[in-house]
C-alpha cells in the first residue's frame, strides 16, 4: 500500500498543545498537512490560559520540516469556534480536516456533582465540537469535501464519579451521527475516536514518560479517519496500546407482542427475549432503526 499523504490539505486540531491532540497534530504535519494547532493552554479542569503549549507544538512541527500555526481561541464559545477556523483560512487559505480533541475533566458524581460541573463539560466537549463543526461546514460544502473527527470516550460508559464527562462524551456521538447524514451529499465524512492513552486527564502527571499507552498510538486511527481514503462516516473507533477496534450502538431483536395491548406482566415474562443478544443489529441511523423496530407492523 502506498503511503497515505496529506499534501495540499489543511487540518485544524483543537486541544493540540499536549497529549493526544499534540500527537494528532504532529502526525498530520509529518504526512504533509498544514496544521492549525489550537489550544487554550488551560488546566485539565478548564482553568486558566497560556499560549505556550500550542506554540511549543508548532515549534516542534516546524523544526521537523512541517508547516503549522498556533491558535489559542476557546472552542467553548461560538466566537472561538469561528476564530479557529478563521485562522486556517487566513493563514493557509482553506480547511480540509477538523479534529476536535479539546476537552476538560472535573470529577464528580451524584448527588454532589454540581450543575456548573455539567455545564462546563457540555460547553467544552459538546458545544466545542458543535461550534467548530458549524464554523467549518460552509467551507466543506463549498469545496465538496471535508473530514471531521470528533472525540468521544469509553468514559461515556460511566464511572461513579464522571457523570458530567460521560454525559458530554455521549452527546458528541449524537452530534456526529446527525452530521454524518448532513454531510453525505457534500463529500463530508464525520467519525469519532474514543482514545485510550495515559495522559494528564487519565491521571498521568508525566506525559513524556514511556508507557504502554502513549498518545502516539491513537494518532494513526485519527489520521486514517481524517484522510480522503476513509471509507466510513458516522462510526466510532477506539485506539490505544496497539489495538484498533470499532465501537458501535446495537439493538436486540427483542420480543414482539401480538395479542392485544401488552401488559407489564408481558414485559416481565419475556424479559429474557428482550435482552437476548443473538441476532442483534447495528442501525445506520434513526430511520434504519425505526424501520427494523416496526417491521412487524409495516412489513419489510
Amino acid at each position: 500500500m502506498s503511503e497515505l499523504s496529506f499534501e495540499g490539505r489543511v487540518a485544524v486540531v483543537t486541544g493540540a498543545g499536549r497529549g493526544i491532540g499534540r500527537a494528532h497534530a504532529r502526525l498530520l504535519a509529518e504526512r504533509g498537512a498544514k496544521v492549525v494547532v489550537n489550544d487554550l493552554g488551560g488546566s485539565m479542569e478548564g482553568e486558566g490560559a497560556s499560549a505556550g503549549p500550542a506554540q511549543t507544538v508548532v515549534d516542534e512541527i516546524v523544526s521537523a520540516g512541517g508547516e503549522a500555526v498556533a491558535d489559542t481561541n476557546d472552542v467553548s464559545t461560538q466566537a472561538g469556534g469561528q476564530a479557529i477556523v478563521g485562522t486556517a483560512l487566513e493563514r493557509f487559505g482553506r480547511i480540509d480536516v477538523l479534529v476536535n480533541n479539546a476537552g476538560i475533566i472535573r470529577w464528580g458524581g451524584l448527588p454532589d456533582v454540581t450543575a456548573d460541573n455539567l455545564e462546563r463539560h457540555l460547553a467544552v466537549h459538546l458545544l466545542g465540537s458543535f461550534h467548530t463543526v458549524r464554523a467549518a461546514w460552509p467551507h466543506f460544502v463549498e469545496q465538496g469535501y471535508g473530514r471531521v473527527v470528533l472525540t468521544t470516550s469509553s468514559g461515556m460508559l460511566g464511572l461513579d464519579n464522571n457523570l458530567s464527562y460521560a454525559a458530554a462524551k455521549a452527546g458528541v456521538v449524537g452530534l456526529a451521527r446527525s452530521a454524518k447524514l448532513a454531510g453525505e451529499p457534500h463529500g463530508i465524512k464525520v467519525n469519532l475516536i474514543a482514545p485510550a492513552a495515559q495522559t494528564r486527564m487519565a491521571g498521568t502527571e508525566d506525559e513524556s514518560s514511556e508507557s504502554l499507552m502513549p498518545s502516539s498510538a491513537v494518532a494513526p486511527m485519527v489520521a486514517f479517519l481524517a484522510h480522503e481514503d476513509c471509507p466510513v462516516s458516522g462510526e466510532i473507533y477506539t485506539a490505544g496500546a496497539g489495538r484498533f477496534a470499532r465501537f458501535f450502538i446495537a439493538s436486540t431483536q427483542g420480543y414482539v407482542h401480538e395479542d392485544g395491548p401488552a401488559t407489564v406482566e408481558d414485559v416481565a415474562a419475556h424479559w429474557e427475549a428482550i435482552n437476548d443478544e443473538k441476532d442483534y443489529y447495528v442501525p445506520a441511523d434513526l430511520m434504519a432503526w425505526s424501520g427494523a423496530f416496526l417491521k412487524h407492523r409495516f412489513g419489510g
